[in-house]
């Protein structure tokens, strides 16, 4: 719980509480709370490791937290679950935009170049549910019973931009594009000078590719199913149509190169005779192609990438796979579009976070409304450190450097 009087400053400095009490209207009169201590509440108890709604508890009766907080009481947990079933569809669009207006102010503190370039990504994700009586959940993909928010996510900062929470037998990109947008707009709005879209296979919605590519400031790039019109196309292209795709270090040795250890695991599958694939080469090779859905044509990167299939000695045959992406942006070499698409799996992480460590995507309440702002206010756990990543000065100077590793470190 240390630190949490630290970021308590930073929410009266950056405006957050005006922010929620003007757009969030759920409490008939606030004796003795208003809709920021209760959003507020939910924030620092994610922080401080809650892991549901009973939690609260602790820091109730923790005088530390309060004396940090300044506060002589906060909410109990019962208190807590009847906030969020005050909320309705509205009411946690309004809690939304009240965290974009903080986060404008934020950004508009940080130096020029921090707009050059916002990228969004997007992905779903499934929060499983116990309980039978909650509203709105449905059986997954996988058969399980749940939700399935979708996040919008900034991945220069790891903010979350947005996060919609839906039925578990929504597919992934449900409700993705006009999400998207609002995001992007809201990103130009603050002064980022471009944007790109990222996502996987299930978000290159082609229907949407044109509208995109006719703001000059949206760039977007897709993973793009590997159909056999697709691959067709890959095989047929000229062998000086692709380039080697050489990946660069995953970090930078500081000392000497070390003796790699013996690799035990492979060495047991090779002794058991064990199918094995391994990845001999990678090449990129690109082609303008258009899809069904669209009036024009964009740029097609594809990934040949090269596998050796054995059995423990002995080589049995090799095999090829294409991974396609689709993209608008032509200043771009293939290979620098390949990387970005790769950096979307960083998300994956961001959200792994989010469930294991501030336990934002839990849905503790009854409805699927009451767990949408549940997962959106516990989230602002997450996007808050963000916030407090990059309020440290990046001015010219001796220090600039270090300041600007400091801000890097925390936000990873």
């Amino acid at each position: 719980m240390r630190g949490i009087g630290l970021l308590h400053q930073l929410v009266g400095r950056i405006g957050l509480v005006g922010d929620i009490d003007d757009a969030v209207h759920v409490l008939q009169t606030h004796l003795p709370y208003h809709e920021s201590d209760h959003v507020l509440t939910l924030a620092y108890h994610a922080l401080c490791g809650g892991t549901c709604l009973q939690d609260i508890d602790r820091l109730r009766n923790d005088a530390a937290v309060l004396d940090a907080l300044g506060a002589a009481r906060i909410p109990d947990p019962t208190t807590a679950g009847d906030f969020g079933r005050r909320f309705e569809e509205k009411d946690v669009r309004g809690l939304l935009d009240a965290f974009d207006r903080t986060r404008r102010r934020v950004w508009a503190e940080q130096p020029d170049a921090f707009f050059d370039l916002a990228i969004l990504d997007a992905d779903g994700t499934i929060v499983e549910t116990a309980g039978r009586s909650k509203q709105g959940q449905d059986i997954t993909y996988d058969g399980r019973w749940g939700y399935h928010p979708l996040l919008i996510t900034l991945a220069n900062t790891g903010e979350v931009l947005s996060l919609v929470n839906r039925p578990g037998n929504r597919p992934s990109h449900k409700g993705a594009a006009a999400e998207r947008t609002r995001a992007g707009v809201l990103c130009r709005e603050a002064g980022f000078r471009k944007v790109l879209f990222r996502g996987d296979t299930d978000f290159s919605q082609t229907e949407r590719l044109d509208g995109w590519d006719a703001m000059p400031h949206v760039r977007f790039l897709f993973g793009y199913d590997a159909k056999p019109n697709l691959v067709a196309l890959a095989e047929e292209l000229p062998a000086t149509a692709w380039q080697r795709l050489t990946r660069p270090d995953r970090y930078a040795v500081a000392t000497t190169t070390r003796q790699k250890p013996a690799d035990i695991r492979d060495g047991i599958v090779r002794d058991r005779e064990y199918e094995t694939l391994r990845l001999q080469s990678e090449d990129v090779a690109e082609f303008a192609y258009r899809p069904t859905a669209c009036d024009r044509e964009y740029r097609m990167v594809v990934v040949r990438k090269n596998i050796a299939r054995t059995k423990g000695q002995r080589a049995l045959f090799d095999e090829t796979r294409f991974f396609f992406y689709i993209t608008n942006e032509r200043a771009w070499t293939p290979a620098e579009i390949v990387f970005s698409a790769n950096d979307r799996c960083h998300q994956e992480n961001l959200i792994a976070q989010l469930k294991g460590g501030v336990r934002a995507l839990s849905a503790p309440t009854d409805t699927l409304a009451s767990n949408w702002a549940y997962m959106v206010m516990t989230a602002l756990a997450w996007s808050r450190k963000a916030w407090w990543a990059l309020m440290p000065p990046d001015t010219a100077g001796r220090w600039q450097g270090r300041h600007r590793d400091e801000k890097r470190q925390v936000l990873r």
